[in-house]
């Protein structure tokens, strides 16, 4: 029977199940419990905090000035305006096709789940495999990225407030990533109730930081600002590519990067009040309102950019920072960029908690060596402590690549890939085999799902093929990119666990509710 079948079988009311299920505390956990999960967390997230944690995952501020050298090089002008602009249409498609699976599945599995639930039945098992697999690759890489990125920051506020006397090295730079992944461990271990509340201070510190940037930026540039068609227009290729029309698809990176993470939403359902309704409108918001102030973030760079070839040249780890320097000088330059420092930090925090619901998922499933470990619940906290500390762990191994020239290329590259294609294999499945599977939560497409789903699917495979390039046409051990060795290793791995093991074993998400008719606990759903 389709989990669809048994969603339209099931009652919201307990009674209907009484003898059978271990009786669910409120409508949430009646689903919950229809999908085959016991409720092991504390519904502490409401609307807008849920809302404010998928559009602080992403980090608006934080991630531009993280990701500012790619448009930069592959466009200048052009590739930091169409550049962020013409990704975010195709983004929408994923994430509106996701949102109508979180609203018809709310549960921390996630992705995979989905993928199981729609493959055929011979498959199941597989399509759940290598989609649980993309989206820990991506969720890994993603907190190592983004705390990877703040240690930049650091590096980039020491080097000017010293101007230029303390330029931070490489193993210096990995010490203060490992600082920053402990400290999010600290953070990511705490009560769901903590955590739901610290998501209204992300948002805040998240939005206020961008509106101060564009303002900044606009009113400081003066007259030093370029014409209303250059910031539009002006195209300059930086990047060693010979084609210009490659080197502009290279500005996706920018964009891509920082427009992941969305799915955190479903990651966190299982800790969210209304779960079927909340999570979908979280992803859509949060989502539409990266997109819009990215947008013009970047039309504000534009315009306050003087000089492509000065920001790519200047002795700063970010070409960001040193166009804030150039704006606002030193002082002004600091103070905003503090702030901006904040975004990023709090960014890594909340994703390293959507990472570590994900590793706790997984394992629940008896997917990952030491399962029985990574998915304990912490007593006193009610969260899945061990799984938050196998995140860091992770991070910090990735992190070893800070030591590469195309470091950041890399790490983007793999986060992006990992977790996109983890994003299209379900939406994938929906639009083939789970054609009449899926019955619609409170968000649907209706007959749209279907276009929407092939712009979506399309798009993915696109991205994935462009972000495998290096970022030069001439690649070289230190510039290379090492996203396809991340994303190789990892399927390699999981490819040989599954032929030798794994596929007499695994067979999809499992049941961890009480059944005594059939005896079902750790058997397939």
């Amino acid at each position: 029977m389709s989990i669809s079948e048994k969603q339209a079988q099931v009652s919201v009311n307990t009674a209907s199940i009484k003898g059978y299920l271990t009786p669910p505390r409120n409508a949430d956990d009646t689903l919950l419990a229809e999908l085959g999960y016991k409720a092991e967390f504390k519904r502490e997230f409401s609307m807008i905090e849920t809302i404010a944690f998928a559009f602080s995952i992403m980090g608006v501020v934080g991630s531009v000035a993280s990701t500012f050298s790619f448009p930069l090089a592959s466009g200048g002008h052009v590739g930091m305006v169409w550049g962020w602009l013409i990704p975010c249409f195709f983004v929408m498609a994923v994430a509106s096709s996701m949102a109508e699976l979180v609203s018809s599945m709310p549960t921390s599995a996630g992705l995979y789940y989905f993928a199981a639930k729609l493959a055929p039945p011979k498959y199941s098992g597989l399509a759940s495999w290598i989609t649980g697999w993309a989206n820990i690759t991506g969720q890994v890489t993603l907190v190592c990225s983004i705390d990877f990125t703040c240690a930049q920051m650091i590096a980039t506020a020491i080097a000017v407030s010293s101007d230029g006397a303390t330029i931070v090295s490489s193993g210096a730079t990995y010490g203060i990533l490992l600082a920053i992944l402990f400290t999010h461990g600290l953070v990511c271990s705490a009560a769901t109730n903590v955590l739901a509340r610290l998501n209204l201070f992300y948002v805040i510190v998240n939005v206020g930081a961008t509106i101060a940037a564009i303002i900044a930026l606009l009113v400081c540039s003066g007259d030093n600002k370029v014409s209303t068609k250059d910031a539009f227009t002006m195209f300059e290729n930086n990047t060693g590519w010979s084609n210009n029309g490659w080197a502009f698809l290279l500005a996706f990176t920018a964009p891509m990067w920082t427009l992941t993470g969305y799915d955190s939403a479903a990651h966190i359902s299982e800790e969210v009040a209304s779960a079927q309704r909340t999570a979908p409108i979280a992803i859509l918001v949060g989502v539409f309102a990266t997109q819009v102030l990215g947008w013009l973030l970047f039309i504000a760079c534009s315009f306050a950019t003087a000089s492509v070839t000065n920001l790519l040249t200047g002795t700063l780890p970010l070409p960001m920072g040193q166009l804030f320097l150039d704006v606002l000088g030193k002082r002004g330059m600091l103070a905003i960029w503090s702030f901006i420092i904040v975004v990023q930090f709090v960014t890594g925090a909340a994703q390293g908690v959507d990472a570590s619901r994900v590793i706790f998922a997984f394992a629940r499933d008896n997917a990952l060596p030491g399962s029985h470990w990574w998915k304990r619940i912490n007593r006193r906290t009610q969260t899945p402590v061990n799984a938050v500390w196998l995140v860091m762990a992770g991070a910090a191994v990735c992190g070893l690549l800070g030591f590469s020239a195309a470091a950041l290329s890399s790490l983007a590259g793999a986060s992006v890939i990992g977790l996109y294609v983890s994003y299209a294999t379900p939406i994938f499945l929906r639009i083939t085999s789970g054609r009449d599977k899926l019955v619609p939560g409170t968000f649907t497409l209706g007959r749209w799902y279907m276009p929407i789903g092939i712009i979506a699917v399309a798009w993915v495979l696109f991205i994935v093929v462009l972000l495998l390039f290096p970022p030069t046409q001439t690649a070289t051990p230190v510039g290379m990119n090492y996203a396809v060795v991340i994303i190789m290793g990892v399927f390699i791995f999981a490819s040989i666990s599954w032929v030798v093991s794994a596929h007499k074993w695994f067979h999809g998400p499992i049941k961890n509710i009480d059944d005594p008719r059939s005896s079902l606990e750790g058997k397939e759903l």
